[in-house]
């Protein structure tokens, strides 16, 4: 069972426009675009079959990269190395890009590419040409505008190259689009699966892109479900929910497409006759629940001391810190019942975040990186709070 391609055109063409051909009251966008959304809504899809061909098609060079392809990486290394790939396709006179984008602005180089007064690979080292000018003669030579989209940004948090990183963006940003004659500009798109940290990065003062324009990114809703619904009424048949009845489920699974999939393949193993609009509620419920259980799961498989650390963690408000204080660790030690030394603790933080259970927000600040799965340990926790009291 497939939804098939499902095109967010209009939405991705009307952010394409205010990007690239802003009106008055769109020309903050320039100070860089977050959107934050939960994962597996649908953001990256978007970017790729949408957003990104309607950049490309009024002329932008676009450069994409994802953060949570590689969470361990230090972030700094992936943008630079997203970079270095675009910019040495714009030196090659036969690649895609520079095929694209000579189709579609009408760039004159004869048979040639790009031609660089920097070596590509000096790109982000100590002592090489810096972001802002290796834009800057992107944007001079192919007369357009170029736009660098990072999905999960937040990644770049809690790192010392990673701030260093951004605010080399910034830099850029300056540079280019506040020259007079300047013959393009320069766009930063972050998105991320996590709001806060999302936010974070627009609106603390200490961030390089502090000013910017924060969204939320636009979730799939009925139209998308209308989609689907018609692409699996042939194998359904008379088990095909309603309208609103799926909508209401998809909603209750978080707006992710895969998991109403999941849920439609349920129905269709079910009896005939069976009442789909009575049981995809029940369906959808449970699936929501599963989704949280594996990621929970995967936290139980690193060990006790990481259930510790990670309840210490999903215990406080906001980000949380002292993990490796005295109380911290007398706490650990509590639970397991001998001692925990830091080095344990430092160890598992590294497990949890290489399971993409946890992210460093900052030096010395972690957060859960899915707030879906936050929220179910709250709810797991205070069932077994209730189940206490009750016996």
């Amino acid at each position: 069972m497939s939804t098939a391609t499902y095109h967010r055109s209009a939405l991705a063409a009307q952010m394409a426009q205010q990007l690239l051909r802003p009106s008055f009251l769109d020309t903050s966008l320039r100070s860089g675009l977050f959107l934050s959304g939960q994962r597996r809504v649908g953001k990256t899809t978007f970017l790729a079959s949408d957003l990104i061909p309607a950049l490309e098609a009024l002329g932008a060079v676009v450069i994409y990269l994802d953060l949570w392809s590689q969470p361990q990486a230090n972030p700094a290394e992936l943008v630079h190395a997203a970079i270095r790939k675009a910019l040495g396709e714009l030196q090659a006179p036969g690649s895609g890009l520079l095929k694209r984008l000579k189709s579609v602005t009408g760039l004159d180089l004869g048979a040639a590419g790009f031609s660089f007064g920097f070596k590509l690979a000096e790109l982000g080292k100590p002592g090489g040409v810096s972001l802002a000018q290796a834009f800057t003669e992107v944007v001079d030579q192919a007369q357009t505008d170029v736009v660098l989209i990072v999905d999960e940004v937040q990644h770049a948090l809690g790192h010392t190259e990673g701030d260093a990183m951004l605010h080399a963006l910034k830099a850029t940003r300056d540079a280019i689009n506040t020259r007079p004659a300047t013959p393009g500009h320069f766009l930063f798109v972050g998105t991320g699966s996590h709001r806060a940290r999302v936010q974070e990065l627009a609106v603390k003062g200490n961030q390089a892109f502090n000013g910017a324009v924060t969204h939320e990114f636009p979730l799939l809703g009925r139209e998308f479900v209308d989609h689907v619904l018609a692409q699996v009424r042939p194998q359904l048949g008379d088990k095909t929910p309603s309208g609103e009845v799926t909508e209401a489920a998809f909603r209750a699974m978080g707006h992710r497409p895969e998991e109403l999939m999941k849920a439609l393949n349920v129905l269709r193993g079910l009896p005939a006759g069976t009442d789909a609009n009575t049981h995809l509620p029940t369906i959808a419920q449970a699936l929501s629940a599963a989704a949280a259980d594996i990621e929970l799961q995967k936290v139980e498989a690193l060990g006790a001391l990481a259930e510790a650390v990670f309840a210490r963690i999903c215990g406080m408000d906001g980000d949380a810190r002292g993990l490796f204080t005295t109380d911290a660790l007398r706490a650990y030690s509590a639970t397991l019942g001998r001692d925990v030394a830091a080095p344990e603790v430092q160890a598992v933080l590294g497990q949890l975040m290489g399971a993409n259970l946890l992210m460093r927000v900052r030096h010395g600040h972690y957060g859960v990186t899915d707030p879906l799965v936050e929220a179910a340990w709250r709810e797991r926790q205070q069932a077994i709070a209730l189940m206490q009291r009750a016996s």
